[in-house]
């Protein structure tokens, strides 16, 4: 046992230069005790008491390279089957987490690792351990060809679903590019379609044995446990479980791309995409640390010089990326653009290999490197918020142990950070981007043993004493200027997260112009009187913080994350942007040329091209939910807007009598209204417009509006209908109901389409956020030649929900307990409290609302939301719509008995006369 220590503590020193906020990486260290049980088995705890949750996360040191030729896609196929019951437990996973308040569950694979990560309520450790070390150590008697064959389909589904988005076909393309058959990562971690078809139960069982031994895992476990007591716990439930045999590891192997090589491949996109690639070195070591570096100075804010050059000044491409992808034997450096309609394909390559060349024969600015340095630091702690998911404390020291044998890798990672110098930039990408655009150890095997168990797997462990969660107090203020402000004060954590709202949002487009609203809200941080767009961005990256503006149906919201040493500059800044916006010109043309390429993507992508065409069959075009539901307009709309637009509507609806600010963090109200009476007090009230809702348009029913998408493999299903506006019905029995039926992992629409008849990845149902009247829908993509049988099953789950199958006594025991249970998790951190502060602002709850939430959903009876589902739940008020190939599906669809059949494009209009379909001819009879 190595004992290290027992609390996270990590100091931020300020050092003012140039008044930037630099964090050391000595003074970043992440406590932990490690184990190594009998069996081989590698614990690190870590503790953290801020919240009555710990986060349980579990990796396997295997991944698709250990895969042989043939039989690709086994380590993630491996992963679904984990899910999906184990000896002692033989029923999905998800039915015991979503019973006990977990958050943040999910399990992925890559190229090198497994992982399987989940955050509970401290008293319902023992329940994860013991499902956790069951499928570890008792898996493989659940294991059977039933299995096997529905979540074949469910992998192959998810497969469908990636390729069918556009540019989904790339990875497939890059991998055999870059890699020479043979190598471990030749081939794509998901996998061939027909090895996944060929892989027998045989295999899967093999590769149980093979990997997913005690030694071969590292568990970590963070959050509120002393570490003894989660050795002893660990010790208990996997002490018991056997090594594993020796595992062959791999070494680095970096391919050699001999010359430039070059491909070209046809998919269905709305815009050319440009992509290099260059085979580079191992995760961990120094120069792939330097390529996070390089990505960053290319690519990473607007000052970078990807961003800057293409997209800025040329506004030749629509988006613009470098990012190293990383693997433990061999990484790749990728850099693409995304050429806008109408421009040179060519002219945007060379300029953007120039830039990259530029880069590796000059290197970077001191100042380049500085600000992506801080960056790269503050992101860094951001994530050491959290104890568990990606990028979290629990996920940083499992990587560091499985990878590098070592849980503080991490620390040298930082140094290679801090230490870097343009020189060093320089000599790497020097060395590594002049090539090719596209060691054996023996060592003793430890005697492992095993330790004798004493637990009862007949039956789940009872959860331990629960721990109740505690909403953060609320205060309230209003500044001299009418701002309202709504603070949750929450110490302890270095970060404050501010959402300043405005009540407009896309609504607002009903008094002008569909689009407006986001492009205006897109504008108005894109410079002021005092800085222009990019010194902005360069502000915001010295300090750490982020500014970011949206807008959605009913407000337009101006977002601040900062680091609290970094308040007040932070706040200069918002300040700013919120008194002295200049609206450039040549912002307007560059935001408004990327909305109208927004639009083109919206109807290229099969989800957002229904959420294009909805609303107006929904509302109707005049009413003030009519406009897409996607924010963006028409294209004839946003072509027809001028800068006065942006003008006349941040002077009618940015006002601080039409703006709460809710902010959550460690300040208190006095210290936080002082600041904002100080740098405000310039801004003024006026009279805001009032928008009035009229009756949606509800003249339709049974109706299927499709859109063609040749060649689609997968048609999106989405149908539903309009029901009351929030408050006029209990939320809280609208959440519970919607949970059973469409929201959870295993509600009813899921567990049919996805784990029944593994026609779909997922599917589900949910009411739309809104104030006013709100669509109720389900959705549901699904592969194409099930299409229609789909609508089937749909209609039945609605039609029985509310008649001869109605929600259960358990069902809704279940979700209320795991709504109850998992309220720890869903704030554990400052943006997520202040995600809940916004929903108080936005439906007018009350302060206790969240206070009380624990009592009244436990109240709730079945009674309760089977009345609910009544009122929500309308079979008959169903309208659908459907993207997707209609050569393939449509003689199925007049089978189903549709009213009518509206043939409709991307904008929504119908393309020829509405097909009404037959009355059946009543046949006569002779009693």
């Amino acid at each position: 046992m190595k004992r290290v220590s027992l609390l996270l503590l990590f100091l931020l020193l300020l050092v003012q230069e140039q008044n930037a906020q630099t964090f050391k990486a000595d003074d970043i260290d992440i406590k932990y005790e490690k184990f190594v049980l009998p069996n081989g088995l590698t614990l690190l705890v870590h503790e953290d008491h801020k919240a009555p949750i710990v986060a349980v996360n579990v990796w396997y040191h295997v991944g698709s390279k250990n895969e042989k030729p043939g039989k690709s896609g086994f380590a993630h196929l491996f992963e679904h089957l984990m899910f999906n019951g184990s000896e002692n437990y033989n029923d999905d996973y998800f039915q015991a987490i979503e019973r006990i308040g977990g958050t943040d569950v999910n399990g992925t694979t890559n190229q090198d690792r497994t992982n399987y990560f989940q955050n509970v309520p401290v008293s319902a450790l023992d329940q994860v351990l013991f499902l956790e070390s069951d499928r570890m150590g008792h898996l493989l008697g659940a294991v059977d060809q039933e299995l096997l064959d529905e979540q074949r389909g469910v992998v192959q589904n998810e497969k469908r679903q990636g390729e069918n988005q556009p540019y989904g076909q790339q990875w497939n393309y890059l991998t055999k590019a870059m890699y020479p058959k043979g190598h471990p990562y030749s081939w794509t971690v998901i996998g061939e379609m027909e090895d996944l078809n060929a892989a027998s139960l045989e295999d899967v069982h093999e590769w149980f044995k093979s990997y997913y031994g005690a030694a071969n895992a590292v568990v970590v476990i963070a959050g509120d446990i002393k570490p003894k007591d989660a050795h002893d716990k660990v010790l208990k439930y996997f002490g018991d479980i056997p090594a594993g045999p020796t595992i062959e590891r791999q070494e680095v192997n970096i391919p050699v791309h001999n010359g430039n090589t070059y491909q070209v491949y046809e998919d269905r996109v709305p815009e050319s995409r440009v992509l290099f690639a260059w085979n580079t070195p191992q995760y961990g070591s120094r120069e792939d640390i330097y390529f996070d570096l390089i990505s960053a100075i290319l690519s990473s804010g607007k000052n970078s010089r990807l961003y800057k050059k293409l997209v800025y000044e040329d506004q030749t491409a629509s988006s613009v990326q470098a990012f190293q992808a990383s693997g433990e034997i061999a990484s790749r450096f990728i850099s693409y653009a995304n050429v806008k309609p109408g421009e040179d394909v060519e002219k945007v390559e060379n300029v953007l290999l120039n830039e990259i060349q530029n880069l590796a024969e000059n290197g970077p600015t001191e100042a380049e490197l500085k600000r992506v340095k801080a960056e790269y630091m503050a992101n860094f702690i951001k994530g050491l918020e959290r104890i568990g998911g990606f990028g979290g404390v629990s996920d940083i020291l499992a990587s560091s142990q499985t990878y590098h044998d070592d849980p503080t890798h991490y620390k040298k990672v930082l140094k290679y950070v801090e230490n870097a110098t343009p020189q060093d930039i320089q000599k790497t990408a020097q060395k590594w981007l002049s090539q090719g655009r596209h060691t054996l150890i023996a060592n003793p095997f430890p005697e492992y043993s095993v330790t004798k168990s004493e637990v009862d797997r007949s039956k789940l462990p009872e959860l331990g004493e629960q721990k109740a969660s505690k909403f953060p107090k609320i205060e309230r203020a209003t500044l001299s200027n009418g701002m309202e402000i709504v603070l949750a004060k929450r110490e302890g954590v270095p970060t404050i997260v501010m959402d300043l709202m405005f009540d407009a949002g896309h609504k607002s487009d009903h008094l002008s112009s569909p689009g407006t609203a986001e492009l205006s809200m897109n504008l108005l941080d894109e410079g002021t009187k005092n800085m222009n767009s990019l010194e902005i961005s360069e502000k915001l990256q010295l300090l750490g913080a982020e500014l970011n503006s949206r807008s959605d149906l009913d407000f337009s919201t101006l977002s601040l994350r900062t680091l609290k040493p970094s308040l007040d500059e932070s706040l200069e800044l918002l300040s700013d942007v919120i008194l002295n916006p200049s609206f450039p010109q040549e912002e307007f043309d560059r935001l408004q040329m990327e909305q109208l390429n927004t639009i083109k993507r919206e109807k290229s992508e099969p989800i957002s091209m229904v959420l294009r065409v909805m609303s107006k069959y929904l509302y109707g075009e005049d009413h003030p939910y009519g406009s897409p539901f996607t924010g963006t307009g028409y294209a004839e709309t946003v072509e027809n807007l001028k800068r006065a637009d942006a003008v006349k509507f941040y002077e009618t609806w940015i006002r601080p009598n039409n703006a709460t600010l809710v902010v959550t963090g460690d300040i208190n109200m006095d210290e936080l209204k002082s600041k904002l009476e100080k740098s405000l007090k310039d801004w003024k009230k006026a009279d805001v417009p009032q928008i009035t809702f009229s009756k949606p348009k509800t003249d339709t029913k049974n109706t299927l509006y499709l859109i063609d998408r040749p060649e689609s493999q997968q048609s999106v299903i989405i149908a539903g209908h309009l029901t009351e506006k929030y408050g006029d019905l209990s939320e809280m029995a609208v959440e519970q109901m919607i949970s059973i039926l469409g929201g959870d992992f295993t509600s009813r629409i899921n567990m049919n389409l996805r784990e029944d008849k593994h026609w779909a990845y997922g599917a589900g149902g949910f009411v739309l956020g809104a104030k006013e009247e709100r669509p109720f829908l389900v959705y549901a993509p699904v592969q194409t030649d099930k299409s229609a049988e789909s609508v089937t099953e749909l209609r039945k789950e609605l039609s029985e929900f509310v008649s001869t199958r109605p929600v259960t006594g358990e069902e809704l025991e279940k979700v209320k307990t795991n709504s109850v249970l998992g309220l720890p998790g869903k704030w554990e951190t400052n943006a997520a409290v202040n995600n809940s502060l916004s929903q108080l602002v936005m439906y007018d709850l009350p302060d206790d609302y969240y206070e009380n939430y624990d009592q009244n959903v436990r109240n709730l009876s079945l009674t309760d939301v089977r009345d609910v589902s009544e009122q929500v739940v309308k079979p008959e008020k169903v309208n659908w719509f459907m993207v997707g190939d209609k050569a393939k599906i449509a003689s199925k669809l007049d089978e189903l008995g549709f009213d009518q059949i509206v043939e409709i494009n991307a904008e929504g209009e119908p393309l020829k006369p509405t097909i009404q379909k037959k009355e059946p001819v009543q046949e006569s009879r002779i009693d």
